[in-house]
């Protein structure tokens, strides 16, 4: 935690001084996430699909005139989880019901856009925060053996292009860093998949 505190105030410190010589705008984004859950401890029959949720929330973004770099953040309400497929632990089965967990996510980009007449190309990555904001027993049939965790964080890597200067288009893969499920007393399950967004900024 101490690791993570310390970058987000590293992020914070760079985008003051960054946004004083760039054109800071606010927008709405939202979108379509498909989304599952890879495990590092693979078991048999262990082999859950995507599943899909969305996500919707503000944004801010600046950018430097003529270089085109800049950050955008967001504050999104975003659903991720996985469709376990007859997954079998021990002698007990699943079932075949998707697991949707809300979170709220905090990503902050950095970005590259190309100034274009009518259409800028860009390309974006960065770290993820997620703040799980759902009731953390993931299956009943195993509340005491499953549980989804309260915080996880991870790299998003994204391009995208915006149009008339007020409408962008674009997707993510989102690779999770940090475990997002704990199974009995071990750590494990980390939300990977991808972020299909559109946004209005004004």
């Amino acid at each position: 935690m101490k690791k993570i505190f310390s970058l987000l105030v590293v992020l914070f410190v760079a985008s003051y001084a960054f946004t004083a010589n760039a054109q800071l705008r606010f927008g709405l984004k939202g979108g379509v996430n498909i989304s599952t859950v890879h495990f590092s401890d693979v078991r048999e029959n262990w082999n859950p699909n995507n599943v899909t949720g969305f996500h919707i929330g503000p944004m801010i973004e600046a950018t430097v005139p003529l270089l085109g770099l800049g950050f955008d953040a967001a504050l999104l309400y975003t659903q991720k989880g996985m469709e376990p497929q007859g997954v079998e632990i021990g002698d007990t089965k699943i079932g075949d019901d998707a697991i949707k967990i809300d979170y709220i996510d905090v990503p902050i980009h950095l970005r590259w856009k190309i100034d274009l007449p009518l259409i800028k190309p860009y390309l974006a990555t960065g770290p993820y925060f997620g703040f799980r904001l759902s009731k953390d027993k993931v299956w009943s049939v195993l509340e005491d053996q499953i549980k989804a965790k309260t915080f996880g964080m991870g790299w998003d890597f994204g391009a995208g292009v915006e149009l008339f200067n007020h409408l962008q288009v674009g997707f993510n893969y989102g690779l999770g860093l940090t475990d997002n499920y704990k199974l009995g007393k071990k750590e494990g399950g980390k939300n990977r998949g991808w972020m299909i967004s559109a946004a209005i900024m004004f």
